[in-house]
Parts: structure tokens; C-alpha cells; sequence
């Protein structure tokens, strides 16, 4: 690997999109409405909508 020049930027290059993506979805987090956070949570509870008729 040392033998290829330029291959020092792809580390650095997956770093910055590994830490983008994180700070992307903290802040989603951080700035989600609690009622849409709610209602999604209880999806897999809801068993009205999961009936096979």
C-alpha cells in the first residue's frame, strides 16, 4: 500500500464521512419533533394496521 501514491487521502476521506454522517444524525436527533418520534415508535406495537384480513 505504501507503493501507491495519493492513498493517504482515502482514510482521511472516510474519517470526514464517517464523522459528517454521525454529526448529521445527532443533530436530526436533537431537532426531531417528539410526536413524530412517538408515533414511530409505537409502529411495531400498533397491530390494528399489521392484521392479515
Amino acid at each position: 500500500m505504501e507503493s501507491i501514491t495519493g492513498i493517504e487521502i482515502y482514510p482521511m476521506i472516510s474519517l470526514l464521512i464517517f464523522f459528517i454522517f454521525f454529526v448529521a444524525l445527532f443533530w436530526w436527533v436533537i431537532t426531531a419533533k417528539k410526536d413524530y418520534i412517538k408515533t414511530v415508535s409505537n409502529i411495531p406495537l400498533d397491530n390494528n394496521q399489521n392484521e392479515v384480513k
